[in-house]
Protein backbone atom coordinates (compact mmCIF):
# COMPACT_ATOMS: atom_id res chain seq x y z
CA UNK A 1 0.00 0.00 0.00
CA UNK A 2 2.97 2.30 0.84
CA UNK A 3 4.52 1.24 -2.11
CA UNK A 4 1.54 2.13 -4.33
CA UNK A 5 1.22 5.82 -2.77
CA UNK A 6 4.73 6.18 -3.40
CA UNK A 7 4.54 5.08 -7.07
CA UNK A 8 1.38 7.64 -7.12
CA UNK A 9 3.28 10.33 -6.18
CA UNK A 10 6.48 9.97 -7.87
CA UNK A 11 4.10 10.08 -11.13
CA UNK A 12 2.03 13.23 -10.04
CA UNK A 13 5.77 14.63 -9.45
CA UNK A 14 6.98 13.77 -12.78
CA UNK A 15 3.58 14.79 -14.96
CA UNK A 16 3.87 18.90 -12.97
CA UNK A 17 7.20 18.44 -14.47
CA UNK A 18 6.41 17.92 -17.46
CA UNK A 19 3.54 20.56 -17.66
CA UNK A 20 5.89 23.10 -16.46
CA UNK A 21 8.22 22.63 -19.14
CA UNK A 22 7.89 24.91 -22.33
CA UNK A 23 7.04 23.34 -24.98
CA UNK A 24 9.97 22.47 -27.95
CA UNK A 25 9.27 23.96 -30.83
CA UNK A 26 7.96 21.91 -33.93
CA UNK A 27 11.27 21.42 -35.84
CA UNK A 28 14.45 23.79 -35.11
CA UNK A 29 14.40 23.22 -31.86
CA UNK A 30 18.03 24.33 -30.13
CA UNK A 31 17.82 20.80 -29.34
CA UNK A 32 17.89 19.77 -32.57
CA UNK A 33 21.13 18.79 -34.80
CA UNK A 34 22.21 22.31 -37.49
CA UNK A 35 22.45 21.52 -41.45
CA UNK A 36 26.26 21.10 -42.43
CA UNK A 37 26.04 24.60 -44.08
CA UNK A 38 24.77 26.05 -40.99
CA UNK A 39 26.77 24.76 -38.44
CA UNK A 40 29.94 26.33 -37.66
CA UNK A 41 32.00 23.45 -36.80
CA UNK A 42 31.09 21.88 -39.85
CA UNK A 43 33.48 21.86 -42.94
CA UNK A 44 30.74 22.99 -45.45
CA UNK A 45 30.39 25.29 -43.25
CA UNK A 46 33.60 26.98 -43.33
CA UNK A 47 34.17 26.08 -47.00
CA UNK A 48 30.80 29.04 -47.29
CA UNK A 49 33.07 31.11 -45.30
CA UNK A 50 36.17 30.78 -46.68
CA UNK A 51 34.33 31.88 -49.96
CA UNK A 52 33.35 34.96 -48.73
CA UNK A 53 36.81 35.17 -46.93
CA UNK A 54 39.06 34.94 -50.64
CA UNK A 55 36.59 37.66 -52.06
CA UNK A 56 37.25 40.00 -49.16
CA UNK A 57 40.40 41.33 -50.63
CA UNK A 58 39.39 40.97 -53.88
CA UNK A 59 38.49 44.30 -54.61
CA UNK A 60 41.19 46.32 -52.99
CA UNK A 61 43.75 43.68 -55.42
CA UNK A 62 41.85 44.68 -58.43
CA UNK A 63 41.45 48.10 -58.20
CA UNK A 64 45.13 48.85 -56.98
CA UNK A 65 46.20 48.49 -60.87
CA UNK A 66 43.99 49.99 -62.23
CA UNK A 67 46.24 53.08 -63.18
CA UNK A 68 48.35 50.47 -64.72
CA UNK A 69 45.47 48.78 -66.53
CA UNK A 70 44.69 51.59 -67.92
CA UNK A 71 48.34 53.86 -68.24
CA UNK A 72 47.72 55.21 -71.90
CA UNK A 73 44.45 56.22 -70.86
CA UNK A 74 45.09 58.17 -67.57
CA UNK A 75 47.93 60.22 -69.40
CA UNK A 76 46.15 61.38 -72.30
CA UNK A 77 42.64 61.80 -71.02
CA UNK A 78 44.10 63.93 -68.09
CA UNK A 79 47.05 65.08 -70.03
CA UNK A 80 49.59 63.97 -67.19
CA UNK A 81 53.51 63.09 -67.71
CA UNK A 82 54.50 59.88 -66.38
CA UNK A 83 56.06 61.35 -62.85
CA UNK A 84 52.86 62.64 -61.78
CA UNK A 85 51.23 59.04 -62.90
CA UNK A 86 53.56 57.39 -60.97
CA UNK A 87 52.51 59.42 -57.77
CA UNK A 88 49.09 57.38 -57.83
CA UNK A 89 50.93 55.00 -56.45
CA UNK A 90 52.86 56.59 -54.41
CA UNK A 91 49.98 58.23 -52.29
CA UNK A 92 48.53 54.71 -51.95
CA UNK A 93 52.29 53.87 -50.06
CA UNK A 94 52.62 56.84 -47.85
CA UNK A 95 49.77 55.97 -45.49
CA UNK A 96 51.39 52.29 -45.04
CA UNK A 97 54.30 53.53 -43.77
CA UNK A 98 52.81 53.93 -40.69
CA UNK A 99 49.82 52.01 -40.40
CA UNK A 100 51.94 48.63 -41.22
CA UNK A 101 52.94 49.51 -37.40
CA UNK A 102 49.39 49.35 -36.24
CA UNK A 103 46.92 47.89 -38.45
CA UNK A 104 46.93 44.62 -36.34
CA UNK A 105 47.02 46.93 -33.17
CA UNK A 106 43.63 48.57 -33.88
CA UNK A 107 42.28 45.24 -34.88
CA UNK A 108 43.09 43.79 -31.42
CA UNK A 109 42.35 46.70 -29.00
CA UNK A 110 40.01 49.26 -30.74
CA UNK A 111 37.86 48.07 -32.93
CA UNK A 112 37.40 44.04 -33.26
CA UNK A 113 38.13 42.01 -36.24
CA UNK A 114 34.86 42.48 -37.39
CA UNK A 115 33.93 46.22 -37.10
CA UNK A 116 37.64 46.57 -38.09
CA UNK A 117 37.05 44.45 -41.43
CA UNK A 118 34.20 47.16 -42.32
CA UNK A 119 36.14 49.78 -41.59
CA UNK A 120 38.76 49.11 -43.59
CA UNK A 121 36.78 47.78 -46.33
CA UNK A 122 34.63 51.01 -46.35
CA UNK A 123 38.08 52.90 -46.79
CA UNK A 124 39.07 50.99 -49.92
CA UNK A 125 35.35 51.19 -51.36
CA UNK A 126 35.31 55.68 -50.64
CA UNK A 127 39.04 55.52 -51.72
CA UNK A 128 37.23 54.18 -55.32
CA UNK A 129 34.69 56.25 -55.16
CA UNK A 130 36.68 59.10 -54.56
CA UNK A 131 39.36 58.44 -57.27
CA UNK A 132 36.75 58.02 -59.86
CA UNK A 133 35.12 60.92 -59.25
CA UNK A 134 38.60 63.10 -59.33
CA UNK A 135 38.94 61.36 -62.98
CA UNK A 136 35.25 62.46 -63.89
CA UNK A 137 35.26 66.00 -62.64
CA UNK A 138 39.42 66.09 -63.97
CA UNK A 139 40.68 67.12 -60.82
CA UNK A 140 43.68 65.21 -59.94
CA UNK A 141 44.71 66.60 -56.62
CA UNK A 142 40.90 64.69 -55.85
CA UNK A 143 42.51 61.34 -57.57
CA UNK A 144 45.44 61.34 -54.78
CA UNK A 145 43.14 61.92 -51.92
CA UNK A 146 41.49 58.92 -53.31
CA UNK A 147 44.30 56.91 -53.41
CA UNK A 148 45.55 58.08 -50.04
CA UNK A 149 42.00 57.56 -48.07
CA UNK A 150 42.69 53.48 -50.44
CA UNK A 151 45.59 53.05 -49.30
CA UNK A 152 44.59 53.81 -45.78
CA UNK A 153 42.23 50.51 -45.87
CA UNK A 154 44.08 48.08 -48.40
CA UNK A 155 47.16 46.86 -46.41
CA UNK A 156 45.12 46.51 -43.11
CA UNK A 157 42.22 44.69 -44.76
CA UNK A 158 44.96 42.37 -45.95
CA UNK A 159 45.97 41.85 -41.89
CA UNK A 160 42.03 41.28 -41.87
CA UNK A 161 41.93 38.67 -44.19
CA UNK A 162 44.71 36.84 -42.68
CA UNK A 163 43.38 37.00 -38.85
CA UNK A 164 39.97 35.76 -40.18
CA UNK A 165 41.67 33.04 -41.59
CA UNK A 166 43.52 32.03 -38.58
CA UNK A 167 40.21 32.31 -36.44
CA UNK A 168 38.81 29.93 -38.81
CA UNK A 169 40.84 27.78 -40.23
CA UNK A 170 43.58 27.38 -37.22
CA UNK A 171 45.36 23.77 -36.88
CA UNK A 172 43.18 22.39 -39.93
CA UNK A 173 43.54 23.74 -43.05
CA UNK A 174 45.39 26.82 -42.76
CA UNK A 175 48.43 26.61 -45.20
CA UNK A 176 46.10 25.41 -47.72
CA UNK A 177 43.72 28.73 -46.99
CA UNK A 178 46.67 31.38 -47.11
CA UNK A 179 47.61 30.19 -50.64
CA UNK A 180 43.40 30.04 -51.73
CA UNK A 181 43.67 33.42 -50.43
CA UNK A 182 47.22 34.19 -52.02
CA UNK A 183 45.59 33.12 -55.50
CA UNK A 184 42.43 35.01 -55.31
CA UNK A 185 44.82 38.49 -54.77
CA UNK A 186 46.83 37.77 -57.60
CA UNK A 187 43.30 36.63 -59.53
CA UNK A 188 42.16 40.08 -59.14
CA UNK A 189 45.18 41.71 -60.10
CA UNK A 190 45.02 39.66 -63.18
CA UNK A 191 41.22 40.18 -63.85
CA UNK A 192 42.40 43.85 -63.51
CA UNK A 193 45.13 43.84 -65.98
CA UNK A 194 42.99 41.91 -68.83
CA UNK A 195 39.54 44.03 -68.55
CA UNK A 196 39.77 47.16 -67.74
CA UNK A 197 40.86 48.16 -71.41
CA UNK A 198 37.85 46.82 -72.45
CA UNK A 199 35.26 48.33 -70.10
CA UNK A 200 37.70 51.42 -70.82
CA UNK A 201 36.36 50.81 -74.87
CA UNK A 202 32.90 50.00 -74.18
CA UNK A 203 31.81 53.15 -71.85
CA UNK A 204 33.57 55.01 -74.98
CA UNK A 205 31.11 53.75 -77.02
CA UNK A 206 28.47 54.86 -74.92
CA UNK A 207 29.07 58.13 -74.00
CA UNK A 208 30.55 58.68 -77.40
CA UNK A 209 34.06 59.56 -77.64
CA UNK A 210 37.05 58.64 -75.40
CA UNK A 211 38.10 60.65 -72.50
CA UNK A 212 38.00 62.23 -68.93
CA UNK A 213 34.34 61.24 -68.51
CA UNK A 214 35.18 57.73 -69.80
CA UNK A 215 37.48 56.92 -67.65
CA UNK A 216 35.87 58.18 -64.70
CA UNK A 217 33.34 55.49 -65.87
CA UNK A 218 35.67 53.10 -66.00
CA UNK A 219 37.40 53.49 -62.75
CA UNK A 220 33.42 54.17 -61.34
CA UNK A 221 32.67 50.65 -62.91
CA UNK A 222 36.24 48.95 -61.30
CA UNK A 223 34.42 50.43 -57.87
CA UNK A 224 31.38 47.77 -57.59
CA UNK A 225 34.20 44.75 -57.09
CA UNK A 226 35.05 47.21 -53.07
CA UNK A 227 31.55 47.37 -53.11
CA UNK A 228 31.19 43.32 -53.32
CA UNK A 229 34.46 43.41 -51.06
CA UNK A 230 32.41 45.52 -48.58
CA UNK A 231 29.54 42.76 -48.88
CA UNK A 232 31.73 40.09 -48.10
CA UNK A 233 33.35 42.20 -44.77
CA UNK A 234 28.96 42.49 -43.46
CA UNK A 235 28.70 39.09 -44.22
CA UNK A 236 31.29 37.27 -42.62
CA UNK A 237 30.86 39.47 -39.54
CA UNK A 238 27.68 38.39 -39.31
CA UNK A 239 28.98 34.63 -40.08
CA UNK A 240 32.02 35.58 -36.92
CA UNK A 241 29.07 36.50 -34.82
CA UNK A 242 26.65 33.89 -35.47
CA UNK A 243 29.87 30.99 -34.54
CA UNK A 244 30.97 33.11 -31.71
CA UNK A 245 27.30 32.55 -30.06
CA UNK A 246 27.40 29.28 -31.14
CA UNK A 247 30.35 27.88 -30.12
CA UNK A 248 31.25 30.38 -27.48
CA UNK A 249 34.17 31.38 -28.96
CA UNK A 250 36.31 34.41 -28.84
CA UNK A 251 37.13 36.91 -31.74
CA UNK A 252 39.71 36.15 -33.75
CA UNK A 253 42.83 38.74 -33.03
CA UNK A 254 46.72 39.07 -35.23
CA UNK A 255 48.35 38.24 -31.97
CA UNK A 256 51.32 40.97 -33.28
CA UNK A 257 52.69 43.04 -30.42
CA UNK A 258 54.81 45.67 -31.51
CA UNK A 259 56.84 47.29 -29.45
CA UNK A 260 59.53 49.64 -31.92
CA UNK A 261 62.22 49.84 -29.21
CA UNK A 262 62.67 46.54 -30.45
CA UNK A 263 64.37 47.84 -33.81
CA UNK A 264 67.45 48.58 -31.50
CA UNK A 265 67.86 44.72 -30.93
CA UNK A 266 67.44 43.34 -34.28
CA UNK A 267 70.87 41.77 -35.45
CA UNK A 268 72.91 41.96 -38.85
CA UNK A 269 70.66 39.52 -40.90
CA UNK A 270 67.42 41.83 -40.73
CA UNK A 271 68.84 44.50 -41.58
CA UNK A 272 70.35 43.07 -44.18
CA UNK A 273 66.81 41.09 -45.35
CA UNK A 274 65.24 44.53 -45.22
CA UNK A 275 67.96 45.66 -47.47
CA UNK A 276 66.72 42.57 -50.22
CA UNK A 277 63.05 43.17 -49.44
CA UNK A 278 63.53 47.13 -50.40
CA UNK A 279 65.79 47.05 -53.38
CA UNK A 280 64.04 43.76 -54.82
CA UNK A 281 60.41 44.91 -54.76
CA UNK A 282 60.77 48.49 -55.65
CA UNK A 283 61.62 46.62 -59.35
CA UNK A 284 59.11 45.05 -59.58
CA UNK A 285 55.95 46.78 -58.72
CA UNK A 286 56.95 50.23 -60.46
CA UNK A 287 57.99 48.26 -63.57
CA UNK A 288 54.58 46.81 -64.20
CA UNK A 289 52.94 50.05 -63.36
CA UNK A 290 55.00 51.31 -66.52
CA UNK A 291 54.95 48.01 -67.93
CA UNK A 292 52.05 48.71 -70.58
CA UNK A 293 53.24 51.95 -72.67
CA UNK A 294 56.83 49.57 -72.64
CA UNK A 295 55.55 46.53 -74.32
CA UNK A 296 53.50 48.94 -77.17
CA UNK A 297 56.40 51.06 -77.58
CA UNK A 298 59.77 48.72 -77.85
CA UNK A 299 57.45 45.62 -79.26
CA UNK A 300 55.18 47.04 -81.33
CA UNK A 301 52.17 45.21 -78.63
CA UNK A 302 48.67 46.05 -79.03
CA UNK A 303 46.90 47.56 -75.78
CA UNK A 304 45.43 43.98 -75.31
CA UNK A 305 48.52 42.38 -75.79
CA UNK A 306 50.85 44.33 -74.23
CA UNK A 307 48.08 44.69 -70.67
CA UNK A 308 48.33 40.55 -71.51
CA UNK A 309 52.16 40.17 -70.83
CA UNK A 310 51.95 42.71 -68.28
CA UNK A 311 49.97 40.61 -66.00
CA UNK A 312 51.89 37.47 -67.13
CA UNK A 313 53.77 38.11 -63.35
CA UNK A 314 50.26 37.47 -61.29
CA UNK A 315 48.80 35.23 -63.41
CA UNK A 316 52.47 33.06 -63.10
CA UNK A 317 52.05 33.58 -59.31
CA UNK A 318 48.66 32.48 -58.51
CA UNK A 319 49.29 28.75 -58.86
CA UNK A 320 53.06 29.09 -58.37
CA UNK A 321 53.24 30.63 -54.80
CA UNK A 322 52.08 26.96 -53.49
CA UNK A 323 53.92 25.17 -55.18
CA UNK A 324 56.99 26.69 -54.52
CA UNK A 325 56.38 27.77 -50.78
CA UNK A 326 56.07 23.92 -50.32
CA UNK A 327 59.72 23.12 -52.27
CA UNK A 328 61.08 25.62 -49.82
CA UNK A 329 59.86 23.73 -46.70
CA UNK A 330 60.43 20.34 -47.72
CA UNK A 331 64.08 21.97 -49.03
CA UNK A 332 65.43 24.39 -46.89
CA UNK A 333 68.32 26.76 -47.98
CA UNK A 334 66.39 29.64 -48.07
CA UNK A 335 69.55 31.86 -48.92
CA UNK A 336 70.30 29.83 -51.91
CA UNK A 337 67.27 30.05 -53.33
CA UNK A 338 66.85 33.99 -52.50
CA UNK A 339 69.89 33.89 -54.41
CA UNK A 340 68.61 31.96 -57.65
CA UNK A 341 65.35 34.14 -57.43
CA UNK A 342 67.29 37.65 -57.52
CA UNK A 343 69.52 36.00 -60.33
CA UNK A 344 66.59 35.15 -62.56
CA UNK A 345 65.58 38.35 -61.96
CA UNK A 346 67.78 40.62 -62.83
CA UNK A 347 68.38 38.06 -65.99
CA UNK A 348 64.97 38.96 -66.97
CA UNK A 349 65.59 42.52 -66.52
CA UNK A 350 68.49 42.75 -68.91
CA UNK A 351 66.44 40.53 -71.11
CA UNK A 352 63.87 43.48 -71.20
CA UNK A 353 66.40 46.12 -71.57
CA UNK A 354 68.97 45.16 -74.13
CA UNK A 355 67.58 42.30 -76.12
CA UNK A 356 64.43 42.38 -78.57
CA UNK A 357 63.63 38.44 -77.39
CA UNK A 358 59.80 37.80 -77.16
CA UNK A 359 59.20 39.13 -74.16
CA UNK A 360 56.63 36.36 -72.82
CA UNK A 361 60.11 34.83 -71.86
CA UNK A 362 61.11 37.53 -69.32
CA UNK A 363 58.03 38.32 -67.64
CA UNK A 364 57.38 34.62 -67.35
CA UNK A 365 60.53 34.25 -66.17
CA UNK A 366 60.43 37.00 -64.04
CA UNK A 367 56.77 35.71 -62.61
CA UNK A 368 58.58 32.36 -60.88
CA UNK A 369 61.56 34.12 -59.87
CA UNK A 370 59.08 36.79 -58.16
CA UNK A 371 57.03 33.80 -56.64
CA UNK A 372 60.20 32.55 -55.05
CA UNK A 373 61.56 34.92 -53.30
CA UNK A 374 58.33 35.82 -51.49
CA UNK A 375 58.22 32.27 -50.41
CA UNK A 376 62.10 32.44 -49.11
CA UNK A 377 62.35 35.60 -47.80
CA UNK A 378 59.83 36.43 -45.84
CA UNK A 379 59.91 33.35 -43.36
CA UNK A 380 63.64 34.56 -42.82
CA UNK A 381 62.74 37.22 -40.53
CA UNK A 382 61.25 33.84 -38.03
CA UNK A 383 64.74 32.30 -38.07
CA UNK A 384 66.48 35.59 -36.96
CA UNK A 385 64.52 37.34 -34.21
CA UNK A 386 63.06 35.77 -31.21
CA UNK A 387 59.20 35.16 -31.34
CA UNK A 388 58.09 38.67 -29.43
CA UNK A 389 59.56 40.47 -31.62
CA UNK A 390 58.07 38.97 -34.91
CA UNK A 391 55.53 41.58 -35.27
CA UNK A 392 58.03 44.98 -34.46
CA UNK A 393 60.17 42.85 -37.65
CA UNK A 394 57.56 42.48 -39.91
CA UNK A 395 55.74 45.97 -39.20
CA UNK A 396 59.24 47.64 -40.14
CA UNK A 397 59.77 45.15 -43.00
CA UNK A 398 56.60 46.05 -44.51
CA UNK A 399 57.15 49.90 -43.65
CA UNK A 400 60.68 50.32 -45.15
CA UNK A 401 59.23 48.42 -48.09
CA UNK A 402 56.27 51.03 -48.67
CA UNK A 403 58.50 53.85 -48.31
CA UNK A 404 61.21 52.65 -50.79
CA UNK A 405 57.93 51.84 -52.93
CA UNK A 406 56.63 55.07 -52.62
CA UNK A 407 60.38 57.08 -53.44
CA UNK A 408 60.87 54.65 -56.35
CA UNK A 409 57.62 55.43 -57.74
CA UNK A 410 58.22 58.60 -58.32
CA UNK A 411 62.29 58.73 -59.00
CA UNK A 412 60.82 56.17 -62.01
CA UNK A 413 58.28 58.42 -63.33
CA UNK A 414 60.91 60.98 -63.39
CA UNK A 415 63.48 58.74 -64.79
CA UNK A 416 60.99 58.12 -67.79
CA UNK A 417 59.89 61.38 -68.62
CA UNK A 418 63.48 63.00 -69.08
CA UNK A 419 65.60 59.31 -70.33
CA UNK A 420 62.96 56.98 -71.56
CA UNK A 421 62.75 52.99 -70.99
CA UNK A 422 66.28 52.12 -71.53
CA UNK A 423 67.55 54.37 -68.52
CA UNK A 424 64.50 53.18 -66.51
CA UNK A 425 65.62 49.40 -67.02
CA UNK A 426 69.16 50.06 -65.79
CA UNK A 427 67.71 51.53 -63.12
CA UNK A 428 65.76 48.67 -62.12
CA UNK A 429 68.77 46.99 -62.94
CA UNK A 430 71.03 48.52 -60.39
CA UNK A 431 68.52 48.09 -57.98
CA UNK A 432 68.89 44.12 -58.38
CA UNK A 433 72.57 43.97 -58.20
CA UNK A 434 72.39 45.78 -54.87
CA UNK A 435 69.82 43.40 -53.27
CA UNK A 436 72.26 40.87 -54.95
CA UNK A 437 75.26 41.97 -53.20
CA UNK A 438 73.04 42.22 -50.04
CA UNK A 439 72.14 38.38 -50.35
CA UNK A 440 75.94 37.41 -51.27
CA UNK A 441 76.56 39.65 -47.87
CA UNK A 442 73.73 37.97 -46.34
CA UNK A 443 75.09 34.41 -47.06
CA UNK A 444 78.37 35.32 -45.56
CA UNK A 445 76.96 36.73 -42.04
CA UNK A 446 74.88 34.05 -41.72
CA UNK A 447 77.95 31.76 -42.26
CA UNK A 448 80.11 32.89 -39.74
CA UNK A 449 76.33 33.17 -37.31
CA UNK A 450 76.54 29.61 -37.19
CA UNK A 451 74.44 29.30 -40.37
CA UNK A 452 71.22 29.10 -39.26
CA UNK A 453 69.30 30.83 -42.46
CA UNK A 454 70.86 28.43 -44.69
CA UNK A 455 70.13 25.04 -43.44
CA UNK A 456 68.65 22.23 -45.03
CA UNK A 457 65.18 21.53 -44.11
CA UNK A 458 65.98 17.88 -42.48
CA UNK A 459 68.47 19.93 -40.06
CA UNK A 460 66.45 22.44 -38.43
CA UNK A 461 63.68 19.83 -37.80
CA UNK A 462 66.88 18.03 -35.60
CA UNK A 463 67.48 21.16 -34.05
CA UNK A 464 63.74 21.37 -33.50
CA UNK A 465 63.47 18.42 -31.83
CA UNK A 466 66.50 18.74 -29.57
CA UNK A 467 65.46 21.76 -28.37
CA UNK A 468 61.54 20.46 -27.58
CA UNK A 469 63.63 17.53 -25.70
CA UNK A 470 65.55 20.46 -23.88
CA UNK A 471 63.10 22.32 -22.94
CA UNK A 472 61.33 19.41 -21.59
CA UNK A 473 64.09 18.77 -19.72
CA UNK A 474 64.16 22.21 -18.49
CA UNK A 475 60.38 21.85 -17.15
CA UNK A 476 60.75 18.52 -15.45
CA UNK A 477 61.81 19.30 -12.52
CA UNK A 478 59.86 22.10 -11.58
CA UNK A 479 56.34 19.48 -11.42
CA UNK A 480 58.43 17.51 -9.14
CA UNK A 481 57.75 18.10 -5.66
CA UNK A 482 60.20 18.87 -2.50
CA UNK A 483 60.88 15.64 -1.46
CA UNK A 484 61.39 14.37 -5.33
CA UNK A 485 63.82 16.95 -5.77
CA UNK A 486 65.57 15.99 -2.40
CA UNK A 487 65.84 12.51 -3.36
CA UNK A 488 67.47 13.39 -6.94
CA UNK A 489 70.14 16.27 -5.61
CA UNK A 490 73.25 13.99 -5.01
CA UNK A 491 74.68 14.09 -1.65
CA UNK A 492 78.02 15.11 -0.08
CA UNK A 493 80.59 13.02 1.15
CA UNK A 494 79.43 14.33 4.24
CA UNK A 495 75.69 13.36 4.42
CA UNK A 496 76.81 9.64 2.97
CA UNK A 497 78.92 9.30 5.79
CA UNK A 498 76.34 9.90 8.13
CA UNK A 499 73.82 8.10 6.43
CA UNK A 500 76.13 5.03 6.66
CA UNK A 501 76.73 5.33 10.23
CA UNK A 502 72.97 5.91 10.58
CA UNK A 503 72.28 2.82 9.43
CA UNK A 504 74.50 0.99 11.59
CA UNK A 505 72.74 2.41 14.65
CA UNK A 506 75.38 4.49 15.78
CA UNK A 507 74.33 7.82 17.49
CA UNK A 508 75.21 11.23 15.90
CA UNK A 509 76.29 14.11 17.40
CA UNK A 510 73.42 16.61 17.43
CA UNK A 511 75.84 18.85 15.33
CA UNK A 512 76.17 16.51 12.49
CA UNK A 513 72.20 16.01 12.30
CA UNK A 514 71.85 16.04 8.42
CA UNK A 515 68.25 18.32 9.20
CA UNK A 516 69.83 20.89 11.72
CA UNK A 517 72.82 21.56 9.20
CA UNK A 518 70.30 21.99 6.22
CA UNK A 519 68.17 24.51 8.31
CA UNK A 520 71.31 26.05 9.35
CA UNK A 521 72.65 26.29 5.99
CA UNK A 522 68.79 27.99 4.86
CA UNK A 523 69.00 30.54 7.43
CA UNK A 524 72.82 31.47 6.17
CA UNK A 525 71.03 32.33 2.79
CA UNK A 526 68.32 33.58 4.22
Amino acid sequence: MADGEEDRSLLEAEEEDEDSRPEAPASGGASSPLPAICDPAHFLHRIVVLFFMCFLGFGSYFCYDNPAALQTQVLQDLSLNTATFMQLYAWYSWPNVVLCFFGGFLIDRVFGIRLGTIIFSLFVCVGQIIFATGALLNLFWLMEIGRFIFGIGGESLAVAQNTYAVNWFKGKELNLVFGLQLSMARLGSTVNMNIMGWVYSRVALLVGSPGYTTLGASLMIAAVTCIFSLICALVLAFLDRRAEKILQKEQGKTGEVIKLTDVKDFPLPLWIIFIICVCYYVAIFPFIGLGQVFFIQKFNFSPAEARAVNSIVYIISAPASPVLGFMVDKTGKNVIWVTCAVCTTLASHMMLAFTFWNPWIAMSLLGVSYSLLACALWPMVAFVVPEHQLGTAYGFMQSIQNLGLAIIAMAAGAILDKQGYLVLQVFFCICICIALVAVVTLYFVDYLRGGDLNRSASARAKLQKEATSDAENRRRPSQLTDGDLARLTPMSAFGLRNRYLSRLGTQLPGHCSTHLSSLAHRSVLK
